[in-house]
């Protein structure tokens, strides 16, 4: 009786064991895909004598990078949102982030415009409350982050906000007024 009852906690324990090792392995390959997945989040900061300020969020999945950026301390209205050639905030007005992000040389425009665009023309969202935080959502295949490719990768570059709105015809930056916030794409 008492080698029966052994054997029997023997098997229970085996097979608690592998049961517990796979659950290992399968959360091992979760954690192994989130760290392989591109993100990161980079802070906006007050330009040009504004208090506007935020985050954007950049994750890359499956070739497709989402940006999420949540922007406080604007007025109402509508505003723009650009990459910029740099990832250099250092100057009081923003200018030190260069122009607009555009790697293969095409005229300013409204993103997917036939007639051209720039990889940093994500264009202009509306601010419904200066009191309220805004969150504005873009998503494309067309930039990367840290694949090394200088047509599509983001890293180096910087995010401005703008006080006004982009025209989509002036060039080469789309008449979109100062840079009231600014934050560089920087691992």
């Amino acid at each position: 009786m008492k080698k029966t009852i052994l054997t029997i906690l023997l098997i229970v324990s085996v097979l608690a064991c592998k049961k517990n090792v796979k659950k290992t392995e399968t959360s091992k390959t979760t954690q192994e895909v989130i760290e392989k997945t591109p993100a990161l989040t980079i802070v906006l900061n007050p330009k040009s004598e504004s208090a506007v300020t935020g985050t954007a969020k950049f994750v890359e999945i499956d070739g497709v990078v989402q940006m999420t950026a949540k922007i406080k301390g604007l007025s109402e209205g509508s505003h723009a949102i650009h990459i910029h050639d740099k990832g250099d905030c250092s100057s009081s007005d923003g200018k030190s982030s260069g122009g607009h992000w555009n790697p293969t040389a095409q005229p300013h425009g409204k993103w997917g415009a036939e007639t051209g665009y720039h990889k940093g023309d994500i264009g202009n969202f509306v601010v419904e409350s200066s009191e309220d935080e805004t969150t504005v959502e873009f998503s494309t295949n067309e930039w990367c982050i840290g694949c090394g490719d200088p047509t599509k990768d983001i890293l180096g570059k910087g995010v401005i906000v703008h006080q006004g709105v982009d025209d989509f015809v002036s060039q080469p930056s789309g008449a979109a007024g100062s840079r009231v916030s600014c934050g560089g794409i920087i691992q």
